[in-house]
């Protein structure tokens, strides 16, 4: 693998040209890859050998796919290690443990790098949090995550939106109980999270007010990884991430 490696970015929406955007100005090469969704009459060994194809053939060794969550996710993952590349995934993760731990599986088998993108985790002040002791044991965890655009995709805010708030809980404060999830749609954009002590915060951070490279910081460690450093946000952690939505979902039937 070269030291700038080239990415093969997998959908066309605007996420899509925001990444491709992004990956050009910090000088990686980029090939694109649409028609990502299985044909209706299509069927879906010839779905993946069509995907796995037009992977090959970009002469990537990273695929990015900014594609909406879906059945769809699994087969283009499959077809993007078969093709001998290593994957970032958008967020949410909606696979189950068994399809995940598949996955997991043929990548580890295949000498692949499978990642979920979760940047927010990656602020300075974020990463400070995991310094405090015993994974934040004794404390509380809050956050609200608003936009101010529609529900494009149909998918609900605590999945979309929640998943942030969450992946930061589960990186960097585990151990810390979770007291108040907000997210919403359509409202002014309001992202923070925090932590309290008994009924005192003592930390908050305002996730909006920072001129970080979050999502460069992100792709680095992916290419940091495959030169065989660790890598926490695999898609074991976005099961894990998975599994507390639902679970805060379910204590209090919430949204």
């Amino acid at each position: 693998m070269t030291d700038v490696p080239k990415y093969v970015v997998a959908g066309r929406g605007r996420w899509a040209a925001r990444m491709q955007a992004i990956l050009s100005a910090d000088h990686r090469l980029i090939a694109s890859v649409e028609g990502t969704r299985q044909g209706p009459m299509e069927d879906l060994a010839v779905y993946r050998q069509r995907l796995s194809a037009a992977f090959k053939a970009s002469g990537a060794q990273i695929a990015w796919l900014c594609v909406p969550p879906g059945g769809h996710i699994p087969s283009i993952i499959q077809a993007a290690v078969e093709a001998g590349l290593h994957v970032i995934v958008e967020k949410p993760w909606f696979c189950s443990s068994e399809e995940t731990h598949r996955l997991q599986g043929l990548g580890k088998s295949c000498g692949r790098v499978l990642a979920i993108h979760y940047e927010f985790c990656l602020l300075q002040e974020v990463q400070r949090w995991r310094e405090l002791p015993s994974g934040g044991e004794g404390l509380s965890f809050g956050g609200r995550m608003h936009v101010n655009r529609p529900n494009h995709l149909g998918i609900p805010a605590l999945d979309n939106l929640g998943c942030h708030l969450f992946s930061i809980h589960q990186s960097c404060v585990p151990r810390s109980s979770i007291a108040e999830i907000d997210c919403a749609y359509e409202q002014p954009d309001q992202r923070c999270v925090w932590l309290a002590e008994g009924n005192k915060r003592i930390a908050q951070i305002d996730l909006l007010a920072h001129q970080e490279p979050i999502i460069q910081r992100f792709f680095a460690r992916v290419e940091a990884a495959i030169r065989g450093d660790e890598f926490p946000f695999d898609l074991s952690f976005a099961s894990k991430v998975a599994e507390q939505i639902a679970l805060w979902r379910k204590q209090a039937n919430r949204y």
